[in-house]
């Protein structure tokens, strides 16, 4: 555990995957269309306090919805890619832009598309139902599953190891 505290402890950038990693996976369309997807409110405030603890959240997905867009608004992340088919593709180019080393990103995927850049970042992350090559890939996996707390999980990973998370809790109880 030491080594994915170091490894969390430089992270300066957190990419999430959305089905599977921020929801459980399923996906509900109506007979208009309409896509619906579930989100948990936990890992909504984790996100919150690790973006206001100076870590930068992006979202990488292959799939396109507009209620992943109004999620990502509410919650203030404005590096948001979606029906990305290449995800290696989008990773480099964000990286280029946010200046960041492999070293300083972390991945957060649940299947077999998310592979390709979590072999390239710094702290690559499966949750805890992820695709068991995911999981084999991972340097750390979650105990919660996507979109039951996993994301929330990685939120205050990093911000304990990077020495955050006692004062974003304190907050709450003053």
């Amino acid at each position: 555990m030491q080594d994915i505290l170091k490894k969390a402890g430089q992270i300066r950038l957190v990419i999430f995957d959305v089905d599977g990693v921020l929801t459980d996976g399923s996906l509900f369309l109506g007979d208009d269309g309409q896509e619906y997807k579930a989100f948990n409110s936990k890992d909504g405030h984790g996100m919150k306090m690790l973006q206001a603890s100076g870590v930068a959240i992006a979202i990488i997905t292959g799939r396109s919805s507009e209620v992943v867009r109004i999620r990502m608004h509410s919650l203030g992340i404005q590096h948001v890619y979606q029906g990305v088919e290449n995800k290696a593709e989008a990773y480099e180019l964000l990286k280029k832009e946010m200046r960041l080393e492999d070293e300083q990103i972390a991945y957060v995927g649940d299947d077999v598309v998310d592979l390709p850049v979590m072999v390239r970042v710094g702290l690559a992350i499966s949750v805890a139902d992820g695709h068991h090559l995911v999981s084999r890939h991972a340097h750390w996996t979650t105990s919660h599953a996507g979109g039951r707390g996993a994301a929330r999980e990685v939120c205050e990973l990093l911000m304990d190891a990077q020495g955050k998370l006692q004062a974003a809790l304190d907050a709450y109880t003053c």
